[in-house]
């Protein structure tokens, strides 16, 4: 009889570990507190005729996607249509604007035209961002990460001074650019790893070669299709999904795990993984048997939490991108207000999607989805006033960009979500929405491990152990925990 295994959470480590688990001959069955798949990631429809995805909105690396569907023998084109954006996004700064071309050569002419020379530059850059890319999501991050042996191969040794680990992004971004607003573009993909450009490793300049070098991409029914795709993957291998289903204990027998307690029944099983946020999960044990006390995860560096604004518009908004940046402010004073100060900012940064410009289905014809993002710090109030005060100002901007008026008073309908929805829908710890930072500190064998240090058969994965937050790394991380399962002698 092959060995039960249940999974909590289905967000994209869930997905990916259930998948993978079930093709291992593996009995999966994965627990989901709410009515679908796809934990952050999950989609809602309104009365209205407006579709939301609730989280992830930039699909970047798809050579990850495409690598998981390949392992399953599918091919991404087998679940979705994939759009390439061109332009992947703009970027709003407070005297003028840059658009990102899809096509390297059309951004290199941009770059030329901002900085004499910063074209050569782009490439030189993108040349060392794609061999960090090479190396790093096809042979550093599918590492367990126990210890540091484990990147002691010949690989990794030959490339260790090119992957520039000791070097902050920053500085390596201003050896390669001069003018602010072509900085300031480069160290955009990195904000959302978890700190400032001048605390996160230059090896993240791979994240700059899997987004602006492999392009901006969007499956059209939005993000969720994603979801759905690797859900049907899983149940294709035999994995069961089990929702409304909320995992209350995780019980020990033995010095092992026996059982979890979900909507007060306890059921038996032989192994457990876990997506769910990690803080949270050890929660669910006696203390005897959690890796880390709360004095650890206090002394721990957060990604970012947001507010999030889903708004139905009732017309059209010119001159507005899928994606769009709105940077008008100085970057490092917002980061302080994250990292730094833990308050909301004065000036704000943000981030508008507008999936309709791509996409018929996510608005009614004549009307715009419009999706508004602001990083915020962990742990902060985040009363309905205050919400309404930032969605003000950014419509203001918004409105500023377009050329339009009263975009307030044109909106249908209206759905916020900020720092206590993450605690309360996700249990996420301080409300984080993007796990734990990518600092050098918290990198590899230095983040939160993947097996449970007293019980066997009980694993770790998603956005608080590695490879890290993103939708790329979850799903390498599901892997990961998959493959490690296969390893425990039950």
């Amino acid at each position: 009889m092959s060995k039960k295994i249940a999974i909590i959470g289905s967000g994209f480590s869930g997905l990916s570990a259930a998948a993978f688990a079930a093709k291992a001959g593996y009995d999966v069955h994965v627990f989901e507190k709410h009515s679908q798949a796809g934990g952050r990631a999950r989609q809602f429809s309104t009365d209205q005729r407006y579709t939301f995805d609730m989280g992830p909105s930039w699909y970047w690396m798809p050579d990850i996607m495409d690598g998981f569907f390949a392992d399953f023998g599918y091919k991404t084109s087998d679940f979705y249509t994939l759009i390439s954006l061109n332009p992947q996004f703009e970027m709003i700064f407070s005297e003028e604007k840059m658009e990102v071309p899809e096509n390297m050569e059309e951004l290199k002419t941009v770059f030329e035209t901002i900085e004499k020379g910063a074209g050569l530059q782009l490439e030189k850059f993108m040349k060392s961002a794609k061999f960090k890319y090479e190396v790093g999501m096809k042979d550093f991050v599918n590492k367990p990460s126990y210890n540091w042996l484990e990147f002691a191969s010949p690989t990794i040794a030959r490339s260790a001074l090119k992957l520039d680990l000791l070097s902050n992004f920053r500085t390596y971004v201003a050896q390669y650019f001069k003018d602010k607003k072509l900085r300031t573009l480069m160290e955009f993909p990195v904000i959302f790893l978890g700190a400032s450009p001048k605390n996160i490793p230059a090896m993240y300049s791979l994240m700059n070669y899997g987004g602006y070098a492999l392009g901006t991409h969007y499956p059209l029914g939005g993000f969720y299709q994603l979801v759905l795709a690797m859900k049907d993957v899983a149940e294709k291998q035999g994995a069961h999904f089990h929702f409304n289903k909320n995992v209350e204990k995780i019980n020990v027998y033995n010095e092992k795990v026996n059982s979890l307690t979900i909507n007060g029944e306890n059921i038996e099983f032989d192994a457990i993984i876990a997506s769910s946020d990690y803080h949270h999960t050890e929660s669910l044990l006696d203390k005897d048997y959690r890796n880390y006390n709360e004095e650890y995860w206090e002394s721990r560096t957060f990604a970012p939490s947001c507010l999030i604004y889903y708004l139905g518009i009732n017309e059209t908004i010119p001159n507005l991108k899928h994606h769009t940046l709105f940077f008008e402010n100085d970057l490092d004073e917002h980061i302080d207000c994250i990292y730094g100060n833990k308050k909301w900012p004065e000036k704000p940064l943000f981030y508008a999607c507008c999936p309709s410009k791509t996409d018929d289905n996510v608005a009614p014809k004549g009307k715009e989805n419009l999706f508004l993002l602001m990083p915020l710090a962990i742990g902060i109030s985040d009363d309905e006033e205050t919400r309404e005060k930032y969605l003000i100002e950014m419509l203001s901007r918004v409105e500023k960009l377009t050329g339009t008026s009263n975009l307030l008073l044109k909106i249908e309908y209206k759905r916020s979500y900020c720092v206590s929805d993450f605690v309360e829908d996700y249990n996420a710890y301080g409300g984080n929405a993007y796990g734990l930072a990518n600092t050098l500190s918290q990198t590899a064998v230095l983040k939160p491990k993947l097996r449970n240090k007293k019980l066997v058969n009980l694993l770790y994965m998603g956005q608080l152990t590695v490879p890290g937050p993103g939708v790329p790394p979850s799903i390498i991380s599901g892997k990961i925990a998959a493959r490690e399962l296969c390893k425990i002698k039950f």
